[in-house]
């Protein structure tokens, strides 16, 4: 018989166990030891309003299905932005906070929310569901959300009747491409032109990009990076949060590197800027960016089009820089839809939300068709050097 446990950290679980439940298309950031990394360095706890609460499904000693889960007492961090519905709570004398996440902290990359192995999701995906609305009504949580899931995860849960909720990235595509010239041969002439520009004044600046992967990486650069993304937050003043610590980063870097790829801009040997991303499953995923002078272009070349030529060279599927962005649709990244699904315990609030849904589904569904008609790459298949 199947049992349901409630755990305090991703360490009462084996990582084998846990990583063994992993889907495929699960994408590399549910993986144990990225959400290890987080809470041992304590940017993830109670302290950071995001306790973890994992549940877990046992049969005996074996673990046969899992989610991340994290109650929430804000709004920070989850990129699926509900903070509108908080404040409708308030006003109709509802507490919004504490409510349930399942999700991967401060990170907005669709990926396996509802684990379990492929033979059991169905069975193990409403147990999954049941229990978290039962921890609302028993622990007095006003919600439970499940961000940027996969189809079948939605699917799941919409069937129970939780609410769905699209959005959407701008995700860059592999065509096949053979090299970047075959990738700037996919854009129109006038954004092709602009790729080129950019290039150019990169080099006339003597900026040298460099991308290291794995175990190519040297462990003093990985301070550096930190730096960087600490540098770029704070350009944000009051609106830009440090999720992250020093900590984090030496964590991923010694347990975790052979996901990390490290694109560096130097000018006379010294790092200028830099970005840290993702591989696994052959999709390439862009972190985290910063650079310590303002130069002219160096955010394209160094988050974009170096990101591009390391997908084309390493035969890298896909490539999702983030959330954000409508100057990515400028250089043929297209929008891609995203979905998290909610559900919501007190029915007045539930109706305000599944009313205002409706309206949001068809407004991104439009824009969405919208970014296709102008997408920046060529669809007519005929010769455009320019």
């Amino acid at each position: 018989m199947a049992t349901l446990r409630v755990l305090g950290a991703i360490r009462d679980v084996p990582r084998e166990a846990w990583d063994a439940l992993l889907p495929l298309d699960a994408s590399p950031f549910v993986e144990w030891t990225w959400l290890a990394a987080l809470e041992e360095a304590g940017t993830v706890g109670e302290a950071t309003g995001w306790l973890p609460q994992h549940l877990t499904v046992w049969e005996g000693t074996q673990l046969i299905g899992a989610c991340p889960l994290y109650v929430k007492h804000h709004g920070q961090g989850e990129f699926v932005f509900d903070h509108a519905w908080a404040h409708g709570a308030r006003r109709a004398g509802i507490a919004y906070y504490p409510k349930l996440l399942v999700a991967v902290p401060f990170t907005p990359v669709t990926g396996a929310r509802l684990l379990a192995r492929a033979a059991d999701h169905a069975t193990v995906a409403a147990m999954l569901a049941e229990a978290l609305e039962r921890l609302c009504s028993a622990g007095g949580y006003s919600s439970a959300h499940v961000n940027f899931c996969l189809p079948r995860d939605g699917d799941a849960l919409a069937s129970r009747g939780w609410l769905r909720r699209t959005g959407y990235q701008y995700h860059w595509v592999n065509d096949g491409y053979c090299s970047f010239e075959d990738y700037l041969a996919s854009l129109r002439s006038k954004r092709r032109n602009q790729v080129r520009r950019e290039e150019r004044e990169l080099d006339a600046q003597g900026i040298a990009i460099e991308t290291l992967v794995g175990d190519a990486i040297p462990g003093e650069l990985v301070p550096v990076m930190y730096r960087l993304y600490r540098h770029q937050v704070r350009q944000f003043g009051p609106w830009g949060h440090l999720y992250l610590n020093a900590r984090v980063f030496e964590l991923v870097w010694e347990g975790w590197r052979g996901r990390l790829c490290f694109i560096v801009a130097r000018r006379a040997g010294q790092v200028v800027g830099g970005t840290v991303n993702v591989q696994a499953g052959g999709v390439l995923y862009g972190r985290y960016w910063g650079a310590f002078e303002a130069l002219r272009h160096l955010h394209f070349n160094v988050c974009y089009y170096a990101a591009i030529r390391h997908c084309i060279a390493a035969g890298l599927r896909r490539f999702e820089p983030g959330a954000g962005g409508e100057f990515k649709h400028l250089r043929g990244f297209d929008a891609r839809m995203t979905e998290s699904v909610h559900f919501i315990a007190d029915p007045r609030l539930r109706h305000a939300v599944a009313e205002y849904l409706v309206h949001e589904r068809a407004e991104v569904a439009a824009e969405v068709a919208l970014f296709g008609r102008h997408t920046a790459l060529r669809r007519d298949g005929g010769p455009d050097r320019g």
